[in-house]
């Protein structure tokens, strides 16, 4: 992000595909907003994105995705993409044993 049109173009990706948070928040964590976009971008946002981050960027972000992002359509297309099929199952969520104990005995 080197010019302010260009901060600006990450503003307005960031206002349309994490729609829920304040965009300046959405780009804080690079990694977390490319897998958001790698689900849930438009083409054309996604051929944007694609300009500015090279693939090793978009590896680092599937392979730290939080879990709940990426479905899993996505999750197999873009491993297909970036070279990195069969791809891993899906990050799911971990609850703490004793977690789940005290929902269970609700």
């Amino acid at each position: 992000m080197s010019t302010m049109g260009q901060d600006e173009a990450w503003l307005q990706v960031a206002r349309r595909v994490i729609w829920f948070e304040p965009p300046e928040q959405a780009i804080s964590d690079m990694k977390r907003f490319l897998a958001y976009v790698m689900s849930r971008a438009s083409f054309q946002d996604m051929r944007w994105i694609r300009r500015q981050v090279d693939d090793n960027q978009l590896r680092e972000a599937l392979a730290d995705a939080p879990p709940g992002i990426s479905d899993a359509r996505s999750w197999a297309y873009w491993h297909a993409i970036l070279g990195t099929y069969p791809p891993p199952p899906l990050p799911t969520r971990e609850f703490i044993a004793q977690q789940v104990e005290s929902f269970n005995r609700c």
